[in-house]
């Protein structure tokens, strides 16, 4: 990597192999053992910063340890086997340190675009460190995508809600629900994240209510002493799908009962189909349901409208609320950035499906988007790692040749 000035008081910055915007374990996992070198763009002051600044403290992985470490690392030992919040931020961490991987903190990426004269990517980014930012083009022959699935929050557009008086945050921003306690609290959105806020909220003493708008499936986070994301995985090696996903939701109906007793109605396709088809993660319980039966967190249908200090439900019913919790998900920031519509859709993922979306064309990678969580980020970072060290030696015969189109690229600046 080495830089140099153009006519304007842009830095330009040359870099010889990738570059990987995001720092998040997507990013982290590309790259190792190729010898190829690469620039590591993060807009944040630290690597995962969507785990360490907005993620709530009682957070645990779901799925089991061995289905979310990264490559050429696997997690401690001593670990449990669904690590902590802090013990996966640490993990993360030793795994930069171990592979000498030091992002360009503070630096976000405002364009990137192909430039088809000099066949490299053009990335502008701004420092966001102080009071003076600084602005720099760095030029590049790969690109690798690795700012995810979940890069921003999804805030709703809800009748009302402006009106609102009370408190109103997205789960991102929620870390405890020690300050709640004796409110009423609305906890909108019952994936994950919607079920372990309104469970953490209940263990605090406040009177949580989650809107389950549509069906999702619930199942139990392990079947026969088996984790529910191994045990359909090993039956499919003899199993078709669809039987998988029937046996899947026999076994949760002996060990949760009939959710639909709580308004929470199933979907019609399986949890796997619905996975695969849709995108859509199946809920995997750790104690929320068993709070729900108890009355302790009170499922309501979906919202018409906010009140200053209330909310009027679809049913016509109305509750008093103090605060809102938006669970409503996350998205892709790509189209903010990315000017290239070939490869990303308008939903903001791949148009290629898994398992074929990790590649583009141009030299465009994408890390984390296979909407199969840690997993697939693993699975992602090994083929675009192998894919780029096969490119990176071919290149290497003809250096001369790039040099020479990047002295042309240099002169038209």
């Amino acid at each position: 990597m080495f830089s140099f000035s153009g006519h304007s008081d842009r830095r330009c910055v040359w870099v010889n192999g990738p570059i990987i915007v995001g720092a998040g374990p997507s990013g982290l996992a590309c790259l190792k053992e190729q010898h190829v070198p690469f620039v590591v763009i993060e807009r944040a002051d630290c690597i995962a910063s969507l785990w360490q600044k907005h993620t709530y403290d009682r957070l645990k992985l779901h799925l089991p340890k061995k289905f979310c470490q990264l490559p050429k690392l696997p997690f401690p030992e001593d670990y449990p086997e669904y690590p902590t919040k802090k013990q996966f931020i640490a993990y993360l961490e030793n795994y930069a340190q171990k592979f000498d991987i030091k992002p360009q903190f503070n630096e976000c990426v405002q364009s990137a675009k192909y430039d088809e004269t000099c066949q490299l990517w053009r990335v502008i980014t701004v420092s966001t460190n102080g009071l003076a930012q600084t602005e720099t083009e760095y030029i590049c022959q790969m690109l690798v995508v690795a700012t995810g699935e979940n890069a921003e929050g999804v805030i709703p557009e809800i009748d009302g809600l402006q009106e609102f008086s009370g408190e109103v945050i997205h789960a991102k921003d929620y870390k405890s629900g020690e300050k709640y306690a004796g409110k009423k609290v609305l906890v909108v959105g019952c994936g994950n994240s919607g079920m372990e806020v309104s469970m953490d909220l209940s263990n605090h003493n406040a009177k949580p209510s989650m809107v389950v708008r549509s069906s999702v499936h619930v199942l139990p986070r392990e079947i026969m002493g088996r984790s529910t994301f191994d045990l359909p995985t090993m039956l499919m090696k003899w199993l078709p799908l669809w039987l998988v996903d029937k046996l899947q939701l026999i076994l949760a109906w002996f060990i949760l009962g009939s959710t639909n007793t709580y308004g929470i109605k199933r979907p019609c396709l399986g949890p796997l189909e619905l996975k695969n088809h849709h995108g859509k993660t199946p809920v995997l319980d750790v104690g929320a349901l068993e709070k729900i039966r108890s009355g302790e967190i009170t499922v309501v249908p979906g919202i018409k409208r906010f009140g200053p200090n209330s909310v009027e439900l679809v049913s016509g019913e109305t509750l008093d609320v103090d605060s809102v919790v938006l669970a409503t998900g996350y998205r892709s920031n790509v189209p903010y950035w990315l000017h290239e519509t070939e490869f990303f859709a308008k939903n903001r993922l791949p148009k290629t499906p898994f398992p074929k979306e990790w590649k583009g064309k141009k030299g465009l990678y994408a890390s984390g988007f296979t909407r199969r969580g840690l997993a697939g980020v693993s699975a992602d970072a090994v083929k675009i790692s192998l894919d780029i060290g096969q490119v990176w030696k071919q290149e290497l015969n003809h250096k001369k040749n790039k040099l020479h189109i990047l002295r042309r690229c240099i002169s038209t600046f």
